[in-house]
């Protein structure tokens, strides 16, 4: 007769490649089940955007066939629970990642609006707060322009905006706010006031992560919202060219100074080659080659992957359509791969 102790035993063998630690020791066995043929289990994995859940999957059943029996049905359960980095949440909010850059134009709010819609397709629950109060793209790139946001009065009877969901998302930007045809001439305490209201008088839910696209560059928005909310880490975006570089640079370090302080969760390169269609197995380092991986190990932060300069993501944005939603656009995988990775690291910080 199988027992309890014989599964949790073979899956003390199998070790979860990012934490370093077995599975039963991580309390990721769960729900046991003994039936006369057929043994079933769940594994709670720490993020459902894990890219190694089939790896751990397959490791968990080469294990019971190994210690327990090699002809018994196996049924897994592969679901997750979303770790936070930091245990001062803000209203149901597991995870803050900030997307920044050291300057505009890299294609920040691209990788910040696919970024959220690979971890939503992954079943995490996600929402993109628009931070770029000068230049709010969220409302283009999803097809919200002259959208308003509702409001709800909570149960403190205070009155909350209601984040508009699109895509599987819950979004909210100062665009909604303001004429889209008219600068916003905010000196500082206005516009981190404003993006202060955007966290604090929403009602965003229970969420797993809250991607927040910031503006560009290091200045009062940046210092405001890493020293106001407990933020899980920071994903910088680049391009390959060395003014690019240079600015991503002073972009991390202003993350890791003293009072900030918040953890550089690794570098994209955005426009890393151009392949034209017509030649698929060129490509062309228009910008330079490996400038973002080559920051990264210099620095010793995770690179997370590199972006292609493909037309056709601008187009998407452009169009209100987010390339990440075009299964049969090739690009689209790199943001999945890319979103993997972020999950990886977040999970890694929350369980040190």
């Amino acid at each position: 007769m199988i027992t309890k102790e014989q599964i949790l035993h073979a899956l003390s063998h199998v070790e979860d490649p990012d934490l370093k630690k077995d599975l039963v020791t991580l309390h990721m066995i769960q729900h046991i089940e003994i039936l006369p043929n057929k043994i079933k289990f769940d594994v709670v994995l720490t993020t459902p955007a894990c890219p190694m859940k089939a790896h751990i999957e397959h490791a968990c059943r080469n294990a019971i066939a190994l210690f327990v029996d090699k002809n018994i049905e196996v049924e897994i359960n592969m679901t997750s629970k979303v770790t936070s980095v930091d245990s001062n949440q803000l209203s149901g909010i597991r995870n803050i990642i900030l997307v920044s850059s050291g300057k505009g134009g890299v294609g920040k709010s691209t990788v910040a609006a696919n970024l959220a819609l690979a971890l939503a397709d992954k079943g995490a629950k996600t929402g993109l707060l628009d931070a770029d109060i000068y230049g709010p793209s969220l409302p283009i790139m999803f097809g919200l322009e002259g959208a308003k946001p509702q409001s709800v009065v909570a149960a403190d009877g205070k009155t909350k905006i209601l984040p508009i969901e699109k895509f599987g998302l819950k979004l909210l930007s100062i665009g909604f706010f303001t004429d889209p045809n008219q600068p916003i001439p905010w000196r500082g305490p206005m516009a981190t006031s404003a993006i202060k209201q955007l966290f604090n008088d929403s009602d965003w839910g229970e969420l797993d992560y809250l991607i927040v696209d910031m503006p560009p560059g290091t200045g009062d928005i940046h210092i405001t919202v890493s020293q106001s909310y407990p933020i899980s880490g920071a994903v910088i975006v680049t391009t390959p060219q060395h003014v690019a570089l240079a600015d991503a640079i002073k972009g991390m370090a202003m993350y890791q100074m003293e009072g900030i302080n918040v953890p550089i969760l690794g570098i994209v390169e955005n426009m890393s080659y151009f392949t034209p269609a017509e030649l698929p197995e060129n490509k062309y380092y228009i910008f330079g080659k490996d400038g973002g991986k080559q920051l990264a190990e210099k620095n010793k932060v995770p690179f997370l992957g590199e972006i292609p300069l493909v037309k056709s993501v601008a187009d998407a944005g452009d169009n209100g359509f987010p390339i990440l939603l075009d299964a049969d656009d090739a690009v689209a995988q790199y943001f999945v791969d890319i979103a993997g990775r972020v999950a990886q690291e977040v999970s890694i910080l929350a369980n040190r």
